[in-house]
């Protein structure tokens, strides 16, 4: 209960091009940028789920770690992500069922500026002993 961990990356030209390639979504507000000038954002966003997928390195690699399997996320975007900002991904252990082998955890995003661009929870499953 408690344990923490983060994963940071700055958000490149080349990891949103490569996303919208890999999922098909070549949404203009992520990959044209005269487009996205006229939009909402005013400007080039990451893919929401591009940000997210941050969280699953997080548990994959850091907390709980290698092994883990994720059964669930919910996710609030809540600021964009700019090409260039540098994300940072968070998670932190709020619930231990040892029974079940469950580890549920708090998720969040946040920029340079420790904005938070994506709040959420993750159920996953650890690995046995």
């Amino acid at each position: 209960m408690g344990d923490t961990a983060s994963f940071t990356k700055t958000i490149t030209e080349t990891d949103v091009v490569l996303f919208a390639g890999l999922t098909g979504d070549f949404n203009p507000a992520h990959i044209d940028s005269e487009a996205a000038a006229r939009g909402f954002f005013r400007a080039r966003v990451a893919h929401g789920m591009l940000t997210a997928s941050l969280i699953s390195t997080v548990l994959g690699t850091r907390l709980p770690g290698p092994g883990t399997i994720y059964l669930s996320q919910g996710l609030r975007f809540t600021a964009p992500v700019y090409l260039g900002d540098t994300v940072t991904a968070r998670a932190e252990v709020t619930e231990v069922d040892e029974a079940k082998r469950r580890v549920r955890l708090r998720t969040w995003c946040t920029n340079q500026h420790e904005k938070v661009v994506i709040e959420g929870e993750a159920l996953t499953m650890v690995p046995s002993p």
